[in-house]
């Protein structure tokens, strides 16, 4: 057999991941925020790229002394049909009749390279006006959202500083003292520590501390939370030896040991819940809550409502939906004087611009399938509540739409829903299945749940329900659980064993 270099033809086949399908299982689980975001970096990086901010203005009609006389008199005045679509008053010419069924409805948008619907453009990504909004409207969002400077924890404390301590030296061990302030409102670094590294004496730093704890918020600056609580009752001329004991065996309260705190602090049962009601009233991190920017409300993605006949319309949010349009006339003006090297980077960007459009597109209507498949399955929690929900996976919502389970996955993934029943995610519809005791429909583990924390919310002090007896009861309404699995279900929705629940209850009482 000779030995030597030769070609050969081979054929096989490979799956590439282009960029662009990158780009869009990108966007397929990204929220609407990161949606949002990354249309905003291919706004500044593509130039083909322009917000589609057309608005449906609404013919000005003229004063009735300023009309012809025809129409003073009674004369019908013609009105445009695009009046009469934005109106809502009539149907037209090519709308749908108006007891059409319109939950398998979707707008792909114009032809013209953009996405949406064109009603939809004062929604656009970066505006803050609403659909037929003036031309006033961004500007007086703008200004009513311009908040006021609040001041920082810190800048409070220092402003009560300089009022409080006047000497230098204990003015530099509190600036000190504020700078290592945690987010609850700790110092975690003893007084010795401090005065080796301010070059003082552990009674001086020990003395502005206990000073600064008294300041507002008072509780701040304390090594644990034993000194927390004790300045806070301090200031309320609350500390006495009873509450002293009280708090130095904290780990007791903790347990719900109840008795054995009676015989430690010598008060009967009635003081003892009064002691306790004033801790619970004390707050335990008093510097939390105070630099914390304030939430940010959650955008749904999809909106749920009834409709007459007992059915439920899906409709996309056009709050989450960008809006983008390709600008073919500018690159068609700028092709024909350009230079060669300017017309590859020109191709190059109308086709990433043609591709985000039809990303973003693709985008709204798998998640418009897929929700409207998901509430379908559920349809029992829409009308009856969180206790008849189903057991569903992504499986099921895969085969039904005929798309491949990770695909399901992302579009789930970061989706909210605004149904008749409130706002959830789109992952909390996903239970696993818990079998029935007559081999019924089996039942979800979010139902179970549910009906888990109404049992325990129903429970008297005589009547506290253990692990056991709330395996009974399930078994009785025909769930098949296990105690184990009953027990992981209740340290998941926090509520304390039965023994802590039954303490709680009867001090309580």
């Amino acid at each position: 057999m000779a030995l030597g270099p030769r070609l050969e033809l081979r054929h096989t086949q490979s799956l590439v991941m282009t960029p662009q399908l990158r780009q869009a299982i990108k966007l397929l689980q990204f929220s609407n925020l990161e949606v949002a975001a990354f249309v905003e970096e291919e706004l500044e990086r593509n130039p083909l790229l322009e917000r589609d901010e057309r608005a449906d203005i609404i013919p000005e009609r003229p004063a009735l002394d300023q009309r012809e006389p025809a129409q003073r008199s009674g004369e019908a005045e013609p009105v445009s049909s695009d009046l009469l679509m934005q109106a809502g008053t009539l149907p037209g010419g090519d709308q749908a009749p108006l007891d059409a069924d319109h939950a398998e409805q979707f707008d792909n948008g114009p032809s013209e390279g953009g996405y949406g619907d064109a009603a939809l453009s004062d929604w656009s990504v970066g505006r803050g006006a609403g659909p037929g909004a003036g031309p006033g409207a961004e500007t007086l969002d703008g200004v009513a959202q311009l908040a006021a400077q609040t001041r920082t924890l810190r800048d409070h404390l220092g402003e009560q500083l300089r009022l409080g301590i006047t000497a230098p030296q204990e003015r530099l061990i509190g600036a000190h003292l504020i700078a290592l302030l945690d987010g609850a409102g700790r110092v975690l670094v003893d007084d010795a520590s401090l005065a080796r590294a301010l070059g003082s004496t552990p009674e001086v730093v020990a003395a502005v501390r206990a000073r600064m704890m008294r300041f507002d918020p008072v509780g701040l600056f304390a090594t644990d939370l034993h000194g927390c609580l004790a300045a806070q009752l301090a200031e309320r001329d609350r500390l006495d030896p009873a509450m002293a004991m009280l708090l130095d065996h904290l780990e007791l309260l903790g347990r719900r040991e109840l008795r054995r705190l009676q015989a430690l602090c010598g008060v009967d049962a009635e003081d003892l819940a009064d002691m306790i009601a004033e801790i619970r009233a004390l707050d335990p991190k008093p510097g939390a809550g105070h630099d914390v920017a304030p939430p940010q409300p959650i955008i749904p993605d999809v909106l749920m409502r009834p409709v007459p006949g007992g059915d439920f319309l899906l409709e996309l949010n056009p709050e989450t939906m960008p809006r983008l349009l390709v600008s073919e006339a500018f690159h068609a003006k700028v092709l024909l004087r350009a230079p060669k090297a300017d017309r590859a980077f020109l191709s190059e960007h109308l086709a990433s611009a043609n591709w985000l459009v039809k990303s973003l597109q693709q985008r709204a209507q798998t998640i418009l399938k897929v929700s409207r498949e998901v509430m379908r399955q559920q349809d029992a929690f829409l009308r009856r509540g969180v206790g008849h929900l189903r057991p569903l996976i992504l499986r099921d919502i895969a085969e039904a739409v005929e798309m491949h389970e990770s695909t399901v996955s992302r579009v789930t993934a970061n989706k909210y829903i605004a149904t008749p029943r409130g706002l959830f995610e789109l992952k909390y519809f996903f239970t696993t299945a818990i079998a029935a005791t007559a081999g019924g429909e089996s039942h979800s583990a979010e139902a179970v749940r549910h009906r888990i924390r109404g049992m325990v919310s129903a429970e008297t002090a005589q009547s506290v329900l253990s692990d056991d007896a709330i395996v009974a009861a399930l078994r009785y309404e025909g769930v098949d659980i296990a105690r184990r699995t009953v027990a992981k279900y209740r340290d998941t929705l926090r509520i304390p064993s039965s023994v802590q629940r039954k303490r709680e209850k009867s001090l309580s009482a």
